[in-house]
């Protein structure tokens, strides 16, 4: 075992009946007037914004209300919030949504207690020590945002799209109902257990490989994942399935299946530039990139990638060839994306042939200038991310 530090403070209620505890856990937190933060017409279709609505006015608490985020949450919203809170004088934030709803909640909540623009604290220009509280309704399990110290914001000025992680954003609740994912759509659903994968493989893939009972854990949660999302896809109410696919997101970014400190997140940086540049799903960006980079850094730790193969993906495992092993598991990725409709290129990812300037640009922001390497399993460079990019395109 290595020395860690765990953090987990948001309380979770879960299960079909979960939205009736909204109004207890806004009291609890201390909320008088809330600002509902949400995305597209779903929410209202589903009658999910109406019953939060009546739940508020029953209770005589106080809200204004904010729709509009999408998909790499804008800049221009957050600070559309921000003013609003103020002009408000909100004290608490609803989120009620998948990842970008939250992460766009907790860059209005550091927005309210910072005098400068928000922006400076995700080009690490000032740390804040206060913030809005946020809690959340989760209707897209992808993310993890929902218990997790991060958020991840896109600047249109720039295509720029970067993440700040900070514990005092965590959630001080979520609420998780199932049922709210049975109406997700297909690729929507395919790219939310993508990514909730991909947290736990970005820990799993990272500094050190003897951390015996978060490496089973860990293991476990992805082949719950990939079998889970399989059930859904064929039937989009099976409620065991989309529990757990649920359950999946929250722990696969809470730091259960691994400490931050010692993972990779190199898929992740190399992805951010992929979906700010071309505005692409998070999940279909890290399904098109992740075999390239694995395939780039195996020879780092092959008996790594053999472990993985075998354990997560079922691959047999040649003991005489751990290589051989190891390529398999990735091919095997592959197979297992192309299952449910995610890409594993860049062609397949934005509909065309990615030219060479396009790849020289993204490896260019995602190294700032050569300000940076990424990467845990193997530090990365900018010519390095420029060679995984052109593997991937």
């Amino acid at each position: 075992m290595q020395d860690f530090k765990y953090y987990a403070p948001t309380e979770v209620v879960f299960g079909k009946d979960a939205e009736e505890h909204l109004v207890e856990m806004i009291n609890k937190y201390g909320g008088k007037k809330v600002l509902v933060h949400y995305g597209g017409h779903s929410a209202e279709r589903s009658g999910l914004l109406a019953s939060v609505r009546e739940k508020l006015n029953a209770a005589e608490i106080a809200f204004v209300e904010l729709g509009g985020v999408k998909p790499n949450p804008r800049l221009t919203l957050v600070h559309e919030g921000i003013e609003l809170c103020r002009k408000e004088n909100v004290d608490f934030i609803l989120a009620v949504g998948g990842g970008s709803v939250i992460d766009s909640s907790k860059a209005i909540g550091y927005g309210v207690k910072y005098d400068g623009d928000v922006w400076d604290i995700y080009a690490r220009k000032y740390v804040p020590t206060e913030m809005l509280p946020v809690g959340v309704i989760l209707t897209i399990p992808a993310a993890g945002s929902e218990m997790s110290d991060s958020s991840v914001i896109t600047k249109e000025d720039g295509d720029l799209k970067i993440g700040y992680s900070n514990n005092i954003c965590r959630p001080k609740f979520a609420i998780m109902n199932p049922v709210r994912t049975f109406t997700l759509p297909p690729y929507q659903t395919a790219c939310g257990a993508t990514d909730i994968m991909m947290h736990t493989m970005e820990r799993y893939f990272g500094k050190v490989d003897d951390m015996t009972l978060i490496d089973n854990i860990a293991e476990a949660l992805m082949r719950t994942v990939k079998d889970s999302v399989f059930h859904v896809l064929k039937n989009p109410e099976d409620y065991r399935n989309r529990a757990c696919i649920m359950w999946a997101s929250s722990l696969g970014h809470n730091d259960l299946t691994g400490d931050r400190s010692y993972a990779d997140f190199a898929t992740h940086q190399i992805e951010h530039e992929l979906s700010a540049m071309f505005d692409v799903a998070h999940g279909a960006g890290l399904a098109a990139v992740w075999p390239s980079w694995a395939r780039y850094v195996m020879d780092e730790n092959v008996s790594r990638f053999a472990r993985f193969a075998v354990n997560v993906m079922g691959v047999p495992n040649d003991f005489t060839d751990t290589k051989a092993t190891a390529m398999a598991g990735v091919e095997a990725v592959e197979k297992f994306y192309r299952a449910i409709g995610m890409p594993t290129n860049i062609h397949e990812l934005i509909g065309r042939e990615i030219t060479d300037d396009e790849i020289k640009e993204l490896a260019r922001k995602c190294s700032h200038d050569d300000g940076r390497t990424i990467g845990g399993f193997k530090k990365l460079d900018r010519h390095d991310m420029e060679e995984i990019y052109k593997m991937a395109r």
